[in-house]
């Protein structure tokens, strides 16, 4: 393919929320069946993706600013990954240097792996002038996780299937958050492994869930708030309950647990509640990652 590319692209590849998840079933395949409702918020990782001028031995070179916490080689990154495949898929004849700046707690229930991904793939799409759409891009996307196609369309949705099946709803407005991160490793597959989805006392009402954003009413989103996840996690780390029961004792509407966690989220109604809850969350947790942000659509 002849391309005539944009020489660099930087590019901010923001995290998620959930603002409630639900397992539903456990499918023939190994994987489960999802039902969220997910949310863009303004913590962005940022890449910088150019094209090599002379082509080294290896047609991606990828770097970043910090090591990850398990260490994985840089051929393991979803980033380095999404580059190899869409050189292999589109027949690409240039070499890319990527660097990424990572600002997301890594392994923290906030997508931040897949969200460098898609904005990998968003990139060269764009600087290699593909023309590959939305959808073109999901369908890339989804090979490398479940998440990816979600990092591409961002905004307020909701996600089912094994995440892959997005439905656009109503934008939300600008909502403050505050995440607290306390650092712990918690694996995916170890909190799916021991989910126990006959044993649930109550799952999330995603219609409730769906006409609160609707309204945009924060009360009622904070109540509609809901992870299953927790019930293994928490379990495992009651250190996050006690961080809700924080965030909630300082102002927040509601607080939850995003994705698999560790990082918990508190909602607030005003900017002025969110950044005292803030100053307060750093006081308690000088050692946990503590992050002011607030809702986005891209």
């Amino acid at each position: 393919m002849a391309i005539i590319p944009e020489n660099t692209i930087k590019i901010k590849a923001p995290a998620k929320i959930n603002l409630t998840l639900d397992v539903t079933g456990r499918r023939n395949d190994g994987y489960h069946n999802l039902e969220m409702v997910m949310q863009t918020v303004s913590v962005y990782d940022e890449l910088e993706v150019s094209i090599l001028q002379e082509n080294p031995k290896k047609p991606v070179v990828f770097n970043m600013d910090k090591e990850l916490p398990d260490k994985i080689p840089p051929e393991k990154n979803l980033v380095y990954k999404a580059a190899s495949l869409m050189i292999e898929k589109y027949n690409i004849k240039n070499s890319f240097n990527i660097f990424l700046k990572k600002n997301i707690p890594a392994a923290a229930g906030l997508a931040g792996g897949s969200t460098d991904c898609a904005a990998t793939l968003i990139a060269i799409n764009r600087m290699c002038q593909l023309g590959l759409t939305d959808e073109e891009l999901c369908q890339t996307g989804v090979l490398l996780g479940a998440d990816v196609p979600y990092c591409i369309k961002k905004g307020t949705m909701l996600s089912q299937g094994i995440g892959d099946i997005l439905s656009p709803l109503p934008a939300l407005g600008q909502v403050w958050i505050v995440l607290v991160n306390p650092g712990i490793a918690v694996s995916t597959a170890y909190v799916y492994k021991h989910l126990e989805l006959d044993k649930f006392p109550c799952h999330p009402g995603t219609n409730k869930m769906i006409k609160a954003i609707q309204e945009n009413n924060i009360p009622c989103i904070a109540s509609c708030m809901f992870n299953v996840m927790e019930t293994v996690t928490i379990k495992e780390y009651p250190v996050l309950d006690e961080i809700k029961k924080f965030l909630e004792g300082s102002g927040a509407a509601g607080a939850l647990m995003s994705g698999s966690g560790p990082t918990v989220f508190g909602i607030f109604e005003n900017e002025n509640k969110a950044r005292e809850a803030y100053h307060k969350a750093k006081e308690e947790y000088n050692n946990f990652s503590i992050i002011l942000c607030h809702t986005v659509q891209s």
